[in-house]
């Protein structure tokens, strides 16, 4: 698979909260975009398959979140989680994990996972399409280094989490 040099231009649908609204529930539509994120930034990001689901919950999201200091002291902006699921769904999910650090960033349509070429078929475990396991160090836009899990395929048996773990990174933004 041929790598991409630099992170695709896309607007992700997120929900921001607005006091201001006055009512119950304040949160508001924000597009949040991919130049916005990124562009003069270090960005620490790692993409998993779904909130909620045991491996991501357990696993993954936890060791970044539990590391943020190290990496910002690494030079790090900031840490983004990105799955293809709503921002209703990823907000909850971070509440639910006291994520206070790692921004989770809702790709809900898919279509940033789709064009870094990692969206992939799970309906074997009525998913549907989401994404594969990786993460990656952005520079200004531009990918660094990428940690792409094995096996990457539709309906792959299994769920490899070896390489795209936090610990993984941090050996990673400690060597250069």
């Amino acid at each position: 698979m041929a790598l991409i040099a630099t992170v695709p231009s896309v607007v992700f649908k997120t929900r921001v909260r607005d006091e201001s609204i006055g009512r119950p529930n304040p949160f508001r539509w924000q597009d949040r975009t991919t130049e916005e994120l990124f562009a003069g930034k270090r960005v620490v990001v790692f993409s998993l398959p779904g909130a909620f689901t045991p491996t991501c919950s357990t696993s993954h999201l936890p060791p970044y979140e539990e590391l943020y200091k190290e990496f910002q002291a690494l030079g790090v902006d900031s840490v983004i989680c990105i799955s293809v699921n709503d921002a209703f769904v990823m907000y909850q999910w971070g509440k639910q994990q006291g994520a206070e650090n790692v921004f989770l960033l809702p790709d809900g349509n898919g279509e940033f996972t789709r064009k870094m070429g990692m969206l992939v078929d799970k309906s074997n475990l009525g998913f549907g399409m989401r994404s594969w396991r990786y993460s990656m160090v952005v520079n200004d836009g531009k990918i660094e280094k990428m940690f792409i899990e094995p096996g990457l395929d539709d309906n792959c048996p299994s769920d490899p989490f070896e390489v795209s773990d936090a610990d993984t990174m941090l050996k990673y933004l400690k060597s250069v």
